[in-house]
This record gives C-alpha cells, structure tokens and sequence, in this order.
C-alpha cells in the first residue's frame, strides 16, 4: 500500500499493468489535492497476496476493503483506471457504504473484448508478450503526438516510461490473465447497483485505440445520474499523459459535490 498527499480520500486501482507505478504521474497530480491510497494488484509479486481465478474480480474487492482498513479509510473515493475501473465498478456495486463517489476512467465497457491476436497474446503470454510489448508505442503514436506536439517531450515522456519499466518490472502471465477477465465482468449488472455519484472520464475517441472511449462512455448512460468528461489531446493513457487535466477533472467534480475542502477525518467518520 502507498499514501500520498492529504485531503478528502482517494483509491486508486492502477490499470492491467498491475502496478500502481505505471499511473504515478496521475497520483502526483492528484496528491495536490486528494489522500490517495494506491497498491499493487493481488497476483502480482509486490502485493504478497494470491489471486483466486474462482472468485473473479471480487478478489480486488476484497483487497480493496483491506487496503481501507489498513489506512483507517472509512470511506472514499473509489477511481479505477482502464482495467482497474471493472474492479472499482464492482466494489462500488457490493459496498455502496464504503463508496463516496465512483470514477471510471477508459474502462472496458460492457461487451468488451479482446482482438483475435490480442486473444491469442493472451493465452501465449511468454511466446507472444514481446511482439504485444512492441507493438503498443505503434498504436499509440496518434496519442503521443497530440499530448506532446513537440518531439522533446515525446521522448522525455518516453524516456520516464522506461524508467518506469525498469523501476516495476511487468509481469506478462499476470497481465494475459487479468485480460481475459474482462469478459467475466457482469458490468451491467454492477451498474445497476451503483448509487454513488459517478463521473466516467475518457479521452477523445478518434485518439483512443485500446479501449474504444465511446464504448466506456457508455456508463455514464448505464450508471443513474453519471456525468461523463472528455480530456482533450490524448486518448487512453490521459492520466499519465496530460496528468494535470485529469485530476482538475477529479477535483471539479469533487467541488460539485462540495468534497473537496472537507477534512479527510470529516469523511471518515461518515
């Protein structure tokens, strides 16, 4: 478990990647104004827990309900990004008592699945995980060059990422097993459940070519009273790429809803 900055509290579930590192730049951002509370995902090494394959992504519930009581959280904001919104989703849907907002940020969205190579990445992660691993700055590149017009900042971003890399190392036959969850999340369902105040944000949808933003931006339609927000220049990575307007964009709803300025104990005790 990792805690930055202080304020009204904030989960952060990192993406399929697994590890909380990978979204640091939206952390930082958000440490401005927010406690967050991030952590690795259980399956993964640095998490010291086991992954039960049976009970789904009800194991990242219940690590999220540790994580709470561990930091004396009683109650938060629960914000998952990319594959880690299905595991926020779900935890909003089963503890709505534990749950003072929900944010979605490019999540799966219901129906989603994998390309036919991306399935077969994923059921061969050691032999195919290299060619996904080299082929994903290739998909990306329409992103980056609109986050980062200038070239310089391509490749100090670049450059930051593969700090990263070194830094928390990615483990393939983790990340090719919480890819072929997603198709097991009842999302409709646990949309139906949800009563917190959600906001779904993605990027622009022409620059979006991992999960389609249209797609997520259907939760704002399958969550009862959902806002949705665009981050314009950037796609998928938008928490890491353009950090900065993605926790204005938390904040601004946390103004709305009159959170933030509230004392973290104040929140707590509610």
């Amino acid at each position: 478990m990792k805690e930055f900055g202080s304020g009204p509290p904030l989960v952060i579930i990192p993406g399929i990647q697994g590890r909380w590192e990978y979204v640091r730049p939206a952390i930082e951002a958000l440490a401005a104004s927010f406690r967050v509370l991030t952590f690795p995902l259980c399956g993964e090494r640095s998490s010291g827990l086991s992954m039960d394959p049976s009970r789904g992504f009800d194991n990242y519930v219940d690590q999220i309900v540790a994580v709470m009581a561990q930091a004396n959280m009683h109650r938060a904001t629960i914000c998952g990004i990319s594959f880690g919104g299905l595991a926020a989703l779900r935890f909003a849907a089963t503890h709505p008592e534990q749950t003072e907002a929900l944010v979605l940020v490019s999540t799966p969205a219901p129906g989603w699945h994998l390309r036919p190579r991306h399935q077969f990445y994923a059921r061969f992660p050691r032999l195919a995980g290299p060619v996904f691993l080299l082929e994903t700055p290739w998909r990306l590149r329409a992103e980056f060059a609109a986050a980062f017009p200038q070239r310089s900042a391509r490749r100090r971003f670049a450059r930051s990422q593969i700090r990263v890399l070194l830094e928390a190392p990615l483990s393939l036959t983790a990340m090719a097993k919480r890819a072929l969850m997603i198709g097991t999340a009842d999302t409709l369902a646990d949309c139906a459940r949800v009563v917190a105040p959600t906001l779904v944000v993605t990027g622009e949808p022409r620059l979006d070519h991992v999960v389609p933003a249209d797609g997520s931006a259907d939760y704002s339609r399958l969550i009862l009273g959902a806002r949705n927000t665009t981050i314009e220049r950037t796609g998928h990575l938008g928490s890491i790429t353009r950090p900065d307007a993605f926790a204005a964009a938390i904040r601004d709803f946390s103004v709305a809803r009159g959170a933030v300025g509230r004392k973290a104990s104040e929140h707590d005790a509610a």
